[in-house]
Parts: C-alpha cells; sequence; structure tokens
C-alpha cells in the first residue's frame, strides 16, 4: 500500500491538494492512503520550505504547488 502524505497547515491549496490526491487515487485504483499532516513539527521534519507539499512513501515529490490529479497520477505511476 502505498502512503501519500499532504503536508500543509489546512489552508484551501492543501485541501485542494488532498482532494486531487484523493481524486488520483482512485482513478488509478491504487491502494493507497492518503493522510494530510498539519503538524507544523512533523511538516519540518520533511524539509520543505514552502506548502503545500505532497509525499509519497515518505519522499517528498512536490512542495509550494497545487498539483491537479493528473500530475499526482504521473508521480504515483511505478
Amino acid at each position: 500500500m502505498k502512503k501519500i502524505q499532504v503536508l500543509g497547515s489546512g489552508c484551501t491549496k492543501c485541501n485542494e491538494l488532498a482532494a486531487n490526491a484523493r481524486e488520483a487515487v482512485q482513478v488509478l485504483g491504487l491502494d493507497a492512503e492518503v493522510e494530510k499532516v498539519t503538524d507544523l513539527m512533523e511538516i519540518t521534519k520533511f524539509g520543505i520550505l514552502s506548502t503545500p507539499g505532497l509525499a509519497i512513501d515518505g519522499k517528498v515529490v512536490s512542495q509550494g504547488k497545487l498539483l491537479k490529479p493528473d500530475q499526482i497520477m504521473k508521480l504515483l505511476r511505478p
């Protein structure tokens, strides 16, 4: 199972990114968990400088961008 983490304070863009990630997972039919990380101490452990951030299986793949579902799908495909 893939673990997708949306890193951000819970702002509008962070919420949109989480929704887009869920949509990408659904379209691809993946077994994945989408988790929102809003704790600032946890977010800093990822080393990102701007939110929203997106991590897949613990690796940051995007920061400071609101990715669309199709962009997230490209990152999720093997």
